[in-house]
């Protein structure tokens, strides 16, 4: 099937489908507005879906989703911000309970920083600059195991990027506001789609711990 026209047969299934199952509850998120509870930052991988991974319902999450699930430090130079504009409503908008960094395994743009002619080496203008942001996480990989597969290193650093993105978080006032008054909590959270695992990270014990 042309791919198109799979996704408007998909939205004609979803209307006589489960719109219809749940009317009332969409007829109210627009009535009274969203509140979700939760913000998630996710790869724009295809493979990553939060709402099936999660099984969640329409309103749950608000997410945030670009090339890798990276979070930039708060900076107020420049003129287009996407995810920190996303992340500034989630937080003072929205007022979230919890936000989620969903890392993932076999990722494309942590993977390219690890093979030369990687996903948006050649002639890139966005996606290399983009990736900078977890360089400390790769040289850090890169210097503590350097004869490791890139399989390996890939999955060390996708996990380790992920605690770059919350220590990011943190550098946000209205973030660092509400973490430290208890009205925002910040979680880690790594997933493989191949094995079907989830792992939550353990600011305490400092490790991602498998959950189930």
């Amino acid at each position: 099937m042309d791919p198109i026209a799979k996704l408007t047969a998909g939205f004609q299934k979803f209307r006589v489908g489960r719109f219809e199952e749940q009317r009332g509850a969409y007829e109210s998120l627009v009535d009274e507005g969203q509140r979700p509870k939760v913000a998630l930052v996710a790869c724009s991988d295809s493979r990553i879906d939060p709402t099936v991974l999660l099984q969640t319902d329409p309103g749950d999450l608000f997410i945030i989703r670009n090339v890798a699930n990276l979070v930039p430090p708060f900076e107020e130079g420049g003129e287009f911000h996407g995810t920190s504009a996303a992340l500034e409503f989630a937080v003072q908008n929205l007022d979230v309970d919890h936000m989620i960094v969903l890392g993932h395994a076999h990722c494309g743009g942590i993977r390219s920083m690890f093979e030369p002619r990687g996903i948006g080496v050649d002639d890139s203008q966005f996606v290399v600059p983009w990736m900078t942001l977890v360089w400390s996480a790769y040289l850090r990989v890169q210097g503590t195991m350097p004869d490791a597969p890139v399989e390996e290193k890939a999955h060390v650093c996708e996990q380790a990027a992920v605690l770059v993105s919350l220590e990011n978080l943190m550098t946000f006032p209205s973030i660092r506001d509400r973490v430290g008054d208890g009205r925002l909590r910040l979680h880690g959270w790594y997933v493989d789609i191949r094995s079907c695992s989830l792992q939550v990270y353990d600011p305490v014990q400092q490790h991602f711990e498998l959950v189930g």
